[in-house]
């Protein structure tokens, strides 16, 4: 049986043993430690992963103009599908009004302080002080800041840096088969989160909110068909059924464990399958991870609209014009900092002047909402490097077609 059918058996297993927990009201949580094991195990591959991967891609990348094109697409295709998701996501809450005929109250709510970086510290962070701290820390974007400085760096050396380079390689090959040993225990893991989520939540706390889930599920759907299935059939000439069932195992981890850094070694592995080569899989991958937020954009249009109806605010075009905005120049101030979708949030509604404390509705099924969120993000990093690679020329993916 290949990893695909194992997680969707612990995912379908999680499901009936949650509602069995719920029903009989016993704590679900007793499992938690397996789940978080499982967390552990996944974000323990990243650093090593990430950094011996992207050393020798860049290693290999030696052609800094090359370089140069590819980081200019990736990152032009990130913004233009954040403006994108957050716009639709607008687009379908103002037609389907979420938050009208919602009852919650919204006395005793109070909305955790953030202080959002400047832009100008966000710049700042992307160099490191100290690059082991970075990776102590699992900074990613200061990590493929120094990674791809230092792999340039190596190849300069030529004959003379032959050895080094060919350390980071068998690293990044021996964190491949490490990724590989870690995902045989997937199943268990994701069947212990999936039945922790039921078992915890239920059904009686989604039933209040249960019209803003469905919009997030349905933009969500949206957004994969008239966006990211053109991207990979227009200019990424690969079939869709192709793309969507080589990535489903950094899909099915990203929507039961509800992090973007869990599925990212997966993630790279998938599109490497794909196609892609490893010089703009290991750039591409960890830096849409860090900066590229599609799921995250299309929840903040949704919320700005349904908690402006909770509280009764108009919302102008204007302003509906600012999220979109904020949402993108967000997405990238949060970078490396912890809690990072309560700081964009936060951001995108003191710029429009909605109560921050209207976050506090939605909390007791944030968690349903990110498995929306996270694999959509997922799935746009692996679309953009598809997408970069045939425009590169180094798509190899005609065996895959045929």
């Amino acid at each position: 049986m290949k990893l695909p059918q194992k997680l969707a058996i612990g995912f379908i297993l999680g499901i009936v043993a949650g509602l069995i927990f719920q029903f009989t009201g016993w704590n679900a949580k007793i499992l938690q430690p397996f789940g978080d094991l499982f967390i552990r195990l996944i974000r323990m591959v990243i650093v090593p992963l990430v950094v011996s991967s992207l050393i020798a891609g860049a290693a290999g990348m030696s052609d800094a103009a090359k370089f140069g094109r590819v980081a200019v697409k990736i990152l032009v295709y990130y913004f233009f599908t954040t403006a994108v998701a957050v716009t639709l996501g607008l687009i379908v809450a103002n037609i389907v009004h979420p938050g009208i005929g919602v009852n919650l109250s919204t006395t005793g709510l109070k909305a955790q302080e953030v202080t959002p970086p400047s832009m100008v510290q966000t710049l700042l962070n992307i160099v490191p002080i100290n690059p082991i701290e970075s990776m102590a820390k699992g900074d990613l974007l200061p990590m493929i800041f120094f990674a791809i400085i230092f792999g340039f760096a190596l190849s300069s050396l030529g004959e003379a840096g032959q050895p080094v380079l060919k350390f980071f390689e068998i690293v990044m090959n021996v964190m491949i088969k490490v990724t590989g040993y870690v995902m045989e225990y997937a199943p268990f893991g994701i069947f212990a989160l999936i039945t922790v989520t039921v078992g915890v939540y239920g059904i009686g706390v989604l039933l209040p909110l249960f019209k803003l889930i469905i919009v997030m599920y349905v933009v969500a759907l949206l957004h994969i068909l008239f966006v990211y299935t053109p991207f990979i059939t227009l200019i990424g000439k690969m079939r869709p059924g192709t793309f969507f069932k080589g990535v489903a195992e950094p899909l099915l981890v990203a929507f039961t464990t509800c992090s973007s850094a869990a599925a990212l070694p997966l993630n790279m592995r998938s599109v490497e399958k794909l196609g892609v080569p490893k010089s703009i899989s290991s750039f591409s991958i960890p830096l849409g991870n860090t900066i590229n937020m599609d799921g995250a954009a299309i929840y903040l249009g949704i919320a700005a609209v349904f908690i402006s109806e909770v509280f009764g605010i108009h919302l102008s075009i204007n302003q509906q014009l600012t999220i979109i905005l904020m949402a993108i120049l967000a997405s990238v101030g949060s970078v490396g900092v912890p809690g990072s979708a309560l700081i964009v949030m936060t951001m995108v509604f003191q710029s429009v002047g909605l109560p921050i404390e209207g976050i506090g509705l939605v909390a007791g099924v944030d968690r349903i909402l990110d498995m929306a969120r996270t694999p959509l993000n997922i799935l746009g990093d692996a679309v953009g490097a598809v997408v970069v690679a045939r425009s590169e020329g180094e798509l190899k993916s005609e065996q895959l077609n045929s």
